[in-house]
């Protein structure tokens, strides 16, 4: 199983000292809202607007008048935030990010330059530096059984206890558009999963997900 460290620079993220922490992302889920609402107090009243008692949001970012944004929240500089964007809550958004149209984000860590910009849904996930997720992308965080969520790489198995989990995007990966990561999903750095592909388990760094073969990047 990939650890925080195998996965981010965490020079990217105001989540830094938090996820340090950390061994393995998912341990770090739980804690969000609580991070964000700490994490927002020490924020420079001259870089960060402060609409609300739990929201920060940094002056240079565009925020487009018909987009939703719910408690726990910050957003970084020059993150643009399109029309009728939903974020429902305790979402830290980094620098320079897109939160595209329609799209909706709940419980979530984004790093810097994160990209998720046409009518994807991000639930309970973590998504590293410049990572990708093409339109219609999604995450799924329950599964059908509402059993909680296990990690699996192979015959490797790691069970989170959580009843909801979406997926790990490594830094730079890049995940095709209308494609589903199914709850428990890791995709490694530099990872590249295919348009229409429902994606279970791990990726690992610097291969593709074919739908039904996993390959090296030559």
């Amino acid at each position: 199983m990939y650890k925080i460290t195998e996965l981010f620079d965490l020079q990217h993220t105001l989540a830094a000292d938090y996820l340090r922490g950390f061994t393995y992302p998912h341990e770090a889920l739980a804690g969000i809202k609580d991070m964000i609402r700490a994490l927002g107090q020490t924020l420079p009243a001259d870089e960060y607007d402060h609409p609300r008692e739990s929201v920060w949001i940094a002056k240079d970012a565009t925020v487009f008048a018909s987009a939703y944004i719910g408690d726990n929240v910050i957003i970084g500089h020059g993150t643009e935030v399109r029309q009728c964007a939903f974020i429902r809550g305790s979402a830290l958004i980094g620098d320079g990010c897109v939160i595209g149209n329609s799209t909706e984000l709940k419980n979530v860590i984004l790093f810097d330059s994160v990209q998720v910009p046409h009518y994807n849904y991000v639930g309970d996930s973590i998504l590293g530096y410049h990572a990708h997720m093409g339109a219609g992308a999604v995450t799924s965080n329950v599964k059908g059984d509402r059993t909680p969520v296990t990690l699996r790489h192979g015959e490797e198995t790691l069970a989170t206890g959580l009843k909801k989990m979406g997926a790990i995007l490594g830094d730079w990966a890049e995940i095709g558009c209308n494609s589903v990561l199914n709850p428990g999903t890791v995709i490694g750095p530099h990872a590249q999963v295919y348009p229409l592909t429902s994606v279970r388990g791990t990726v690992p760094a610097h291969c593709i997900h074919k739908g039904h073969t996993i390959v090296e990047k030559r």
